[in-house]
């Protein structure tokens, strides 16, 4: 049996079929992640090293040269790129689009860990960071408070953080601006040298006291306790009292020798909130969850944290998810708008109430049921998707109005409401099943493409086709079935 018999002599299994596949599409567009673009992954991998106070000559032939000689022998690798500057190096690995990124940054791992070694001592090890688009921040607070700034960080790192960072979704929190706690040793040079000290010294002597360490186990009967040693400073009084070095039998303190300050660190940008002097908190979220949703359950928290901790006021400064909601928005208006036009156009030209209904029943459904395969296909509710609705939503109504036509003429030559649905169904099957293939070929193309265009184009390619197959499907099951109970009656 064709699909229009079927359809026309099963009316309740095949409204039982579309109800299913509208709540299943439903349910898929509920959860859709909603974003802005597509989730595009550059081939691109950044190695950032640190070597405190060294010219950027220094960091050229002592961190860059190496890092660069270690990436080049990278397989895939089709561009290195480098800036040095004082203190920092940072190395831009590009591979060829289509690598496995993964698998790349492993290969670099594995030439970081041969490499280090030639490295300086008092540099960072290298970290590797991938270019992600979506690692930027969905959100922007900013923090003001009449307390002093370093109060004011403190309890932004050790309340407000932790409770932002748990909040579904949210991947991580940076805050930068305020007074971050520093302790300042500042040597006398003069002492330094009559007691015949160096600076290393000191350093590797304050690195050796600053340390908490296992003891071993000790055994009281039957009972085996494992002790550890307690060594690790705690305030800059203990700091200062740490012993430096013996001399004659005396304990040489560092505050023999230094000046030691609890004090915060250099102040090396300004952040002002409404004009006063605040703390800038931006927001990242986990790949792959929704942007919007996101937002909406940090905005609420910072609601309630600002109730529960009154000496700070946190507000938003900028909010990518509302740039994103008036984008899909706009868009998702243009859909609605674009199905209303066409169905105005189907009255206006066959000036029945009854076809138009059909019709204007086929252009929800069949765009409902393609949001159910965009979401199986992993890929998200965003400008690309929804414009490939927008532009597919005018073909959407193509094969049902070819299949009504053929249906109303059949049954203006005398078949019976039953009949004429099924024949004129079953006559243009292989027709609009063409056509549908001829229109999708044209988008074929788009998948092939590579780079940033093939990214961004490839899901506007996916959503047409599925929009498409969808309304083939409508055309051959649903149309003929509501055209035998809708046009046997007068419109």
């Amino acid at each position: 049996m064709k699909l229009a018999g079927l359809s026309v002599r099963r009316p309740v299994l095949i409204t039982m079929v579309t109800l299913i596949a509208v709540l299943w599409g439903g349910i898929a567009f509920l959860r859709l992640p909603v974003d802005l673009m597509p989730d595009v992954s550059f081939p691109t991998v950044s190695i950032s090293a640190t070597y405190e106070n060294a010219s950027p000559e220094e960091i050229e032939q002592l961190l860059t040269r190496p890092l660069e000689e270690a990436m080049n022998a990278v397989p895939g690798v089709i561009e290195v790129s480098s800036v040095s500057v004082e203190g920092s190096s940072q190395v831009r690995v590009t591979f060829a689009w289509g690598i496995d990124l993964e698998a790349a940054a492993n290969d670099i791992r594995d030439r970081l860990d041969r490499v280090i070694p030639r490295l300086p001592e008092q540099a960072s090890r290298p970290s590797l960071r991938k270019f992600d688009p979506a690692s930027s921040p969905i959100l922007i607070l900013g923090a003001q408070s009449d307390m002093p700034p370093m109060e004011a960080r403190r309890i932004i790192e050790e309340q407000i953080k932790q409770r932002i960072e748990s909040i579904p979704g949210v991947a991580s929190l940076d805050i930068m601006g305020g007074d971050e706690r520093e302790i300042q040793i500042e040597i006398y040079s003069g002492k330094m040298r009559a007691l015949g000290l160096s600076l290393q010294q000191i350093i590797s002597k304050l690195k050796a006291e600053n340390l908490n360490a296992p003891a071993g186990p000790v055994e009281r009967g039957n009972v085996q306790l494992s002790l550890r040693t307690v060594g690790q400073i705690q305030n800059a009084d203990q700091l200062r009292n740490t012993v430096i070095a013996t001399r004659d039998g005396a304990s040489i303190y560092l505050k023999t020798i230094a000046k030691v300050t609890d004090g915060h660190k250099k102040e090396d940008r300004i952040i002002r909130i409404n004009g006063k002097p605040g703390i800038r908190l931006a927001i990242q979220k986990q790949s792959g969850t929704n942007t919007v949703d996101v937002a909406k359950r940090v905005l609420a928290a910072i609601k309630t944290i600002n109730e529960d901790v009154p000496g700070i006021k946190i507000v938003p400064i900028i909010d990518n998810a509302k740039y994103i909601e008036r984008s899909i928005s706009n868009i998702g208006q243009s859909v609605i708008y674009g199905g209303c036009l066409a169905i105005f156009v189907i009255l206006l030209f066959l000036r029945s109430l009854g076809s138009t209904v059909v019709i204007a029943l086929s252009i929800p459904i069949s765009i409902i049921c393609t949001f159910a395969l965009v979401y199986f296909s992993g890929l998200t509710l965003n400008i690309m998707t929804l414009g490939g609705l927008a532009l597919g939503v005018g073909m959407l109504v193509d094969n049902s109005i070819v299949v009504l036509e053929n249906i109303y003429r059949l049954k203006d030559e005398g078949l019976g409401p039953k009949e004429a649905a099924i024949q004129g169904g079953d006559e243009l099957a292989a027709a609009i099943v063409a056509s549908t293939l001829t229109t999708l070929v044209v988008f074929l193309p788009l998948i092939f493409v590579r780079g940033v265009a093939g990214a961004l184009f490839k899901q506007l390619a996916y959503v047409v086709a599925f929009s498409l197959l969808c309304s083939l499907i409508v055309a051959l099951t649903l149309v003929p079935m509501l055209s035998a109970k809708l046009l046997g009656k007068k419109s």
